[in-house]
């Protein structure tokens, strides 16, 4: 079994998710935060997840606090700010850290497959991972890069 499927992480709500839940399918998964620039990019990824989740795109949230202090609030504010503000509808796991000794197994392995400009670390929020139907990570997507400019690989994915 591919190493990101044995992972696991908790959703906003508390369940523990087993990666593997979302085998076979095109894994898109972003470090969000409530009260970031980026913030705003919500919206594209709702549109993403809605227009491809019948192809088979899933996008995963995962908030975190690292960067500026951008996602203070708890579980409820994130879900808040999230699916009142911008509708979000894909899945929100609990906040994390994406970078140092405490930084979750989803983004250590992630790192470690797709390291990015700075190495093993993440730059900001809304740093994106595309993950293939087989669980192996395909792309990195910087945090400036919107949503809309993702699509082209999203679709090209899809289509493998």
């Amino acid at each position: 079994m591919n190493r990101f499927y044995q992972l696991t992480a908790t959703r906003l709500d508390g369940q523990l998710i087993p990666m593997s839940d979302y085998a076979g399918k095109l894994v898109l998964v972003v470090n969000t935060a409530s009260h970031c620039g980026f913030t705003p990019q919500y919206a594209g990824l709702e549109a993403l997840y809605k227009k491809y989740a019948d192809q088979g795109l899933v996008v995963l949230g995962f908030p975190c606090n690292q960067f500026g202090q951008q996602e203070p609030g708890s579980a409820d504010d994130i879900s808040r700010t999230c699916y009142i503000n911008y509708g979000v509808s894909f899945p929100m796991f609990e906040k994390v850290q994406v970078n140092g000794a405490a930084a979750h197994p989803v983004f250590r392995y992630l790192k470690d497959a797709l390291p990015g400009v700075l190495g093993g670390r993440i730059k900001w929020n809304f740093t994106k991972f595309l993950i293939g139907r087989d669980g192996k990570p395909l792309k990195r997507f910087a945090p400036l890069t919107t949503p809309e400019k993702m699509e082209a690989a999203i679709k090209a994915a899809l289509e493998i």
